[in-house]
């Protein structure tokens, strides 16, 4: 159980898409509560699905041939398949977004056209994407009042990466509660989980201005990169998970 909580929280500390979010959030006026309040709400998540799970199994593992015991197999079976495919699937978006080297807008001479690169769903968008205005509008909502920190809140649980949150569930379903390094291993787990986004916050307590700099820049890059990042931990963690349950179901 524990070796596949710390993968899990390794993949969803890298995953991209919540710290190019955290960026954005701390970016605004009073960024630096906002980001508190968006790390919490992460955390909060974390903390929540560990407890049903918990309640759920009164803090005791289904036997291993148990129906409740396979049951939970599958689940990570289909977890992890999903995950293989889901990274096959934005591995093949953004094959087929990716623009050939030179091309134009058809009728614009070259270096005059409106430009163009991947977005996070791995088509293409011109310079101003609708989710870009939608970000910026959500900026300018934002600073107006404390619903901002609601936002924020929010913001959070929508970027969580539920499908390795659901993995993560599962493994969670073995988990002994009579050992007290049961408690240990939960608590490295949501850690690990939030690690970069603590990171994020500690250096924007402390170095405000560079922080909130380099954080956009990272968002930057992080835009660029992105699509590759998710196929590669969909596909790691997604094969890891699909192994792992075909073993222990068939062994």
């Amino acid at each position: 159980m524990v070796l596949d909580l710390m993968l899990i929280a390794l993949a969803i500390t890298l995953y991209p898409l919540p710290l190019m979010a955290f960026a954005l959030v701390v970016s605004t006026a009073r960024g630096v509560w906002k980001g508190l309040v968006f790390v919490l709400a992460w955390l909060a998540c974390l903390v929540v699905v560990i407890a049903v799970v918990l309640a759920v199994t009164d803090g005791q593992p289904p036997p291993p041939r148990s129906p409740p015991g396979v049951a939970g197999l599958a689940a990570k079976l289909a977890i992890g398949v999903g995950l293989v495919f889901y990274g096959l699937h934005r591995r093949r978006l953004m094959r087929a977004g990716a623009a050939p080297a030179g091309a134009t807008t058809a009728g614009a001479p070259a270096g005059q056209g409106p430009e163009v690169r991947d977005d996070p769903s791995g088509g293409t968008t011109g310079e101003a994407t609708g989710k870009e205005a939608g970000e910026e509008t959500g900026e300018a909502a934002g600073d107006r009042g404390e619903g901002s920190f609601w936002a924020s809140a929010g913001l959070a649980v929508l970027v969580q990466p539920w499908g390795m949150v659901a993995a993560g569930a599962t493994t969670v379903l073995e988990a002994n509660t009579a050992r007290p390094a049961t408690f240990v291993a939960l608590f490295v787990f949501c850690l690990l989980a939030s690690a970069s986004l603590l990171a994020a916050e500690l250096y924007i307590v402390f170095a405000p201005e560079v922080a909130q700099a380099r954080l956009l820049r990272l968002r930057g890059w992080l835009k660029e990169h992105s699509q590759q990042a998710i196929v590669v931990l969909c596909l790691v963690l997604g094969l890891w998970l699909t192994a792992k349950s075909l073993y222990q179901l068939t062994g």
